[in-house]
């Protein structure tokens, strides 16, 4: 078994193990639609196994900073079915990450300009992008209350229909990465001492009720969870991930889903300790808070039990790397001055490595 390996699961077709992870790249137009450049960034990479796409907010309370996309109005549902249907037509596969931020917001960041709000009142201590082009603090976020919590699973429903209809492959919920699930699931965002804080069992219902809803709105085999167990970026604190996340997993596991996305790290060896706990495809990604996946790690991590694995930034200087991979190919590096913008300069213009040696494929 290799990279280049075809994959076929219950809930999956594909014709290699490499996965395009999901990236922030700040390319949408103010109303959170995906911009003209977003259909050639996303078909150029179709020779990806599978392309997950950016997260997109389900509603725009959940818009973590500016320029985010979204997938919560018939314009948007419009504009990424022009996405999707690219994407297609170069034969690939696409699956949307709904992307909740929970606390991870701010009313000048936000096209409604809402105030956020998580499980807790707890400010994230980072920086975020405002729609006026400067940067700000993220502010302190109200508690949310049931029935904003009720409110939200709602709106992860409704994006998630919004996703099947612009003919998305499926789904993947972004419980990972401070975001809005893995808030619930995380002791130092998570305060509460309702039946959605306190114990492990309460701090994971949340994700397991997105989970249901969202599968019984459009089919397990269609929808898809990422996690970060133990991720302390953007000050994430998870004092005991293999407690907590042994139980979430277990109870994935029998729920039919169409896959379990595991980042890996170095505070806790995820994909070692759970891999087996889940009875369904499981995709890796080994370079969260490292140095971008290689080739070699990849097959490492498929020799440790993966199914298939994820890349990031790998793919965003290379939007052939699969070719690349299977022809020993170096890959380009990255334009930092460019990772983020309004532009198709640093987005949609990196050349396939045939085109930059002046050959052709």
């Amino acid at each position: 078994m290799s990279l280049l390996t075809p994959y076929r699961s219950r809930t999956l077709d594909l014709p290699n193990r490499v996965v395009m992870a999901p990236m922030t790249r700040l390319r949408s137009e103010p109303d959170g639609s995906p911009a003209a450049d977003v259909a050639d960034y996303y078909r150029q990479r179709a020779g990806a196994g599978l392309i997950i796409t950016e997260g997109m907010w389900p509603h725009s309370s959940g818009q973590s900073e500016a320029w985010v996309p979204g997938l919560a109005t018939d314009r948007h549902q419009g504009a990424w079915t022009r996405v999707v249907d690219a994407v297609h037509a170069g034969g690939g596969r696409i699956v949307a990450q709904l992307m909740h931020g929970g606390r991870k917001g701010h009313p000048a960041a936000r096209i409604d300009g809402s105030v956020p709000a998580g499980p807790s009142a707890v400010p994230d201590g980072d920086v975020l992008h405002l729609l006026d082009g400067s940067k700000a603090a993220w502010p302190r976020p109200a508690a949310m209350s049931a029935a904003d919590i009720a409110a939200a699973i709602d709106q992860y429903v409704a994006s998630a229909r919004r996703a099947v209809a612009a003919g998305f492959d499926g789904v993947e919920l972004h419980g990972a990465n401070s975001y809005l699930i893995h808030q619930f699931l995380a002791d130092n965002t998570n305060l509460r001492d309702d039946r959605y804080g306190g114990t492990a069992a309460n701090r994971m219902r949340f994700a397991l009720e997105v989970v249901d809803a969202v599968s019984d709105a459009i089919g397990a085999e269609r929808t898809a969870i990422r996690l970060s167990p133990g991720n302390p970026q953007f000050s994430m604190v998870e004092r005991d991930p293999a407690g907590l996340y042994r139980s979430l997993v277990d109870e994935l596991s029998g729920r039919g889903l169409m896959y379990l996305h595991l980042t890996d790290n170095d505070h806790y060896p995820a994909l070692a300790d759970l891999r087996s706990r889940f009875a369904g495809t499981v995709i890796a990604n080994v370079g969260e808070n490292r140095a971008p996946t290689s080739a070699p790690d990849a097959e490492r991590a498929l020799a440790d039990g993966a199914d298939l694995v994820s890349f990031g930034r790998a793919f965003i200087a290379n939007p052939d790397l699969v070719e690349r991979i299977r022809r020993s190919v170096a890959l380009s590096t990255i334009r930092e001055n460019v990772l983020y913008g309004r532009a198709a300069e640093g987005y949609s213009d990196y050349p396939c490595a045939a085109v930059s040696a002046g050959g052709n494929r």
